[in-house]
């Protein structure tokens, strides 16, 4: 993991060269030398905390992003009954 340090005027003449760097790792911004934010990479951002994927973000993925295969079963059996409306 490689960590970028920049400061604020740096990331904001040259922003695709930080996101190019977040994916490397962090991306420290600093503000009058002193470290002022961090910058990652949203997968690095879910791995910390915990998250995952939303499930819009899930449905929204393309097939060549797709990591697991959804197969729902079909809906069926003795549990569907008409209903009695009487």
């Amino acid at each position: 993991m490689t960590i970028t340090t920049l400061t604020s005027r740096e990331f904001n003449q040259d922003t695709s060269r930080a996101k190019k760097a977040a994916n490397e790792g962090p991306v420290i911004i600093t503000d009058r030398g002193r470290p002022a934010h961090v910058l990652l990479s949203i997968e690095e951002y879910r791995r910390i905390t915990g998250t995952g994927r939303s499930l819009l973000e899930a449905l929204a993925q393309t097939e060549e992003e797709s990591d697991f295969e959804f197969d729902p079963p079909k809906m069926g059996g003795s549990w569907l009954k008409p209903a009695d409306l009487e």
